[in-house]
């Protein structure tokens, strides 16, 4: 599954009731908190934070809330004393998962705690085929979405108006153009600080009849970078540099380094 190689994962128990209240996870290359919470929960048995949420029917909080409920549970990095706090947790820098990971998560204000698993619960991985595993940007203002469960979907983004920022996404297009997946597949995420739910984009999503496997094939066969594309004209990089300045062939990416060409386009342009 895409992500685990770099996701620490954490059960969230109750030590009073002797109860599981669900999986926190880590993601180590983003400092990205998720919290998948069980089911059985209900608005009174999940934490306070989630009980709206949980009424609700929604278990899989959004990495802000997952972000504040790990807050509400470690030191606040502007605590007057904080250098001195840092050095008796042999910490360099403040990093919040560390903090949490060496309180076990102890709050004054409930009983949860956390501590480590070998892998998320079963609940959480199949929640997890639900999540995306790649997102394309595409022109007509819309995302190409692949998820886990091998299925490929196409959403409007004007159709989720309902999440926070995402009118500001829409009035933007260098906004919009920096959409990519994060957090293990959990959100599409748009200059890292406005985040659409993949639930929420996998509900609201067109089915497309294209596998990964066809768009990979796709790539692969008929995407030349300008080393090919000159061994397709059989010309030199000069020429190809002269005929894309002319506009008589088109990159569909233009890099300092070397462009990317559509081979079906090149091949129509020697006609």
């Amino acid at each position: 599954m895409k992500g685990i190689s770099y996701m620490k994962v954490y059960e969230m128990f109750d030590n009073d009731q002797g109860l599981s209240v669900g999986c926190l996870l880590y993601y180590e290359k983003e400092r990205s908190f998720i919290i998948e919470l069980d089911d059985a929960l209900d608005e009174w048995s999940a934490p306070l934070i989630f009980s709206n949420m949980v009424k609700e029917g929604r278990f899989t909080a959004s990495r802000e809330q997952s972000a504040l409920w790990v807050k509400e549970r470690i030191v606040p990095n502007d605590r007057q004393n904080i250098d001195s706090i840092l050095v008796n947790a042999k910490l360099h820098e403040y990093d919040e998962f560390a903090l949490l990971v060496q309180s076990r998560g102890a709050s004054s204000q409930d009983y949860i705690r956390v501590r480590e698993l070998p892998e998320p619960f079963d609940y959480v991985k199949e929640r997890m085929k639900h999540n995306i595993s790649e997102c394309v940007t595409c022109q007509d203002n819309s995302l190409l979405l692949f998820f886990n469960d091998e299925t490929v979907r196409k959403v409007q983004i004007d159709e989720c108006l309902s999440c926070s920022g995402v009118d500001k996404v829409i009035a933007n297009e260098d906004l919009f153009m920096s959409g990519h997946v994060a957090a293990g597949g959990y959100c599409v995420t748009f200059n890292d600080s406005i985040d659409i739910p993949a639930i929420y984009l996998y509900e609201k999503g067109v089915g497309v009849p294209l596998t990964m496997e066809n768009f990979i094939s796709f790539v692969k066969m008929n995407i030349v970078d300008s080393s090919g594309a000159c061994e397709l004209l059989e010309c030199s990089r000069q020429n190809l540099q002269y005929l894309t300045a002319k506009e008589h062939i088109t990159p569909i990416k233009t890099n300092m380094k070397g462009n990317l060409y559509l081979k079906g386009r090149l091949i129509t342009s020697r006609r």
